[in-house]
């Protein structure tokens, strides 16, 4: 069982470094760690190396595609002609919990296609995305606990509904490591920080800081694309390498003789060091991997404009340089949460259709489809019913809908996943799971399975328990699997 010792509380400086990225200091700060003498393998100063997985993986690196605010399923990819027929008519029988108050059923306004060999339904929205169904399974029985954004968002990423918990790439980096030394294990890329959770969603908590996720601003506003400017005090202006490497050895030596006299680590003074060690590191090799100009025309073509597109792109570009897990968010706060009208789920979906097909084609033509899990979801479904506005809303009938947590779509491709293939289902109108319901505990269970790790062996004993990503659950959906 893969586990560290507990180690002290928290300094007020440790929990300000856990907590955020900024810049400066803090914006390395998701990068340090401290020493892994007890993990299976020696690690570079700083950098966890990679590690033998529990078995045979199908999987070595993970993107996360999220469409945070909650993308409705029976809109996308969970075709009900029975929401056409009852349209306007009452939901039969009870009607789940929710969140705001609701109204008569409501069809979606958008048409459906069969796509592929397989003939999967996938409407207007995702057209581009609808050609790739054969190397897609979307799983359509996906459940989670609570209809708000936040305890969903948290859920969803770290798997539990109140953050104080790792993400699932520090779990992922903490029991894989990573390939390349010279770059974060785990990078999440928005315009801006997503949601109105933040940090939480990719932080380590309790682990080592060395495996939380390191935020990079893909702000297309600056047109140039100019990676000296998305990643804050990426270089020196006033001393080279070499220099630097000098100071680092110096800083080295000292950490070395204050833990010597006082017979102890100083977690606090060797963070602080392994981040001056990581920021050195990534001078050589991160603003070559972020910098998306190098692409062909054709590629950046593919991908299509927006921040989704330079997020997918520079997504393939860091999975092929070896980090393990890349998250892309679409924006900040909830911009799929359509209560007022789902006709803007065009927008949202015109924005990530393009370059979510891309991403498929271009790890393929790259090699690395294979073995590069896609998962692509949100925080939760929306309701088949329409959304009748109360407080601010003044008690109108919109074209919107509301938040759904009992039955949603989340699709996944490559990396050892069955393509061309459904799993589960909702009932009749797309409210409630009906068949082989998936929690989130299962998705990350079969994530992590995968990636060649046992939910239930990937542990950190802490405040006196052994904790997991799954929490106490979580089964692998091993149907999906080829």
């Amino acid at each position: 069982m893969l586990h560290l010792p507990a180690r002290r509380p928290l300094s007020r400086r440790e929990a300000l470094c856990r907590m955020g990225s900024g810049f400066g200091m803090l914006s390395f700060a998701s990068l340090v760690g401290e020493s892994l003498a007890k993990a299976d393998t020696a690690p570079v100063q700083g950098v966890p190396s990679a590690r033998i997985p529990n078995f045979k993986p199908k999987a070595k690196h993970v993107i996360f595609l999220f469409m945070n605010g909650g993308a409705s399923q029976i809109d996308t990819f969970d075709y009900k002609p029975m929401l056409e027929k009852y349209d306007g008519q009452p939901l039969p029988g009870a009607i789940p919990d929710h969140e705001r108050k609701t109204g008569n059923l409501m069809r979606s306004p958008f048409t459906f296609k069969k796509y592929g060999k397989s003939g999967i339904e996938v409407s207007e929205v995702f057209p581009h995305v609808g050609e790739c169904v054969d190397d897609m399974c979307l799983i359509r029985s996906m459940y989670t606990d609570i209809p708000n954004h936040e305890p969903s968002l948290l859920m969803m990423n770290v798997g539990h509904i109140q953050p104080g918990r790792p993400s699932m790439g520090s779990w992922l980096t903490y029991g894989l490591g990573t390939e390349n030394r010279n770059l974060p294990g785990f990078v999440v890329l928005c315009p801006e920080v997503p949601t109105t959770v933040g940090p939480p969603l990719w932080n380590s908590a309790f682990l080592p800081p060395v495996y939380q996720g390191t935020f990079i601003s893909d702000n297309v506003r600056d047109k140039k694309f100019d990676p000296e400017k998305l990643i804050p005090n990426i270089r020196n202006d006033r001393f080279d390498l070499k220099q630097q490497k000098s100071e680092l050895d110096l800083l080295g030596k000292l950490d070395r003789l204050q833990m010597d006299r006082e017979r102890a680590d100083d977690p606090q003074l060797d963070a602080t060091l392994q981040s001056m060690e990581t920021a050195y590191r990534m001078q050589t090799e991160a603003p070559d991997v972020f910098d998306v100009r190098k692409e062909s025309e054709a590629t950046i073509k593919l991908y299509g404009e927006g921040s989704t597109a330079r997020g997918c792109l520079t997504a393939a570009r860091l999975i092929e340089r070896g980090v393990r897990m890349v998250q892309v968010y679409y924006a900040k706060g909830d911009p799929w949460d359509h209560h007022f009208d789902i006709e803007l789920h065009r927008k949202t979906g015109k924005d990530s259709d393009q370059p979510f097909a891309a991403l498929i084609k271009d790890l393929k033509s790259r090699g690395l489809f294979d073995e590069t899990l896609i998962v692509c979801g949100s925080e939760f479904g929306r309701t088949p019913v329409v959304e009748v506005g109360s407080g601010f809303m003044g008690g109108a009938v919109h074209n919107g809908r509301d938040h759904n947590p009992h039955g949603f779509t989340v699709w996944l491709a490559g990396g050892g996943v069955k393509g061309g293939m459904t799993y589960g289902a909702t009932d009749d109108f797309g409210w409630k799971t009906v068949d082989k319901p998936v929690h989130v505990h299962d998705l990350h269970a079969t994530i992590l399975y995968l990636m060649g790790i046992d939910h239930t062996k990937l542990t950190y004993r802490y405040s006196g328990r052994d904790f997991r990503l799954t929490d106490v659950a979580g089964n692998v959906i091993h149907d999906i699997i080829g």
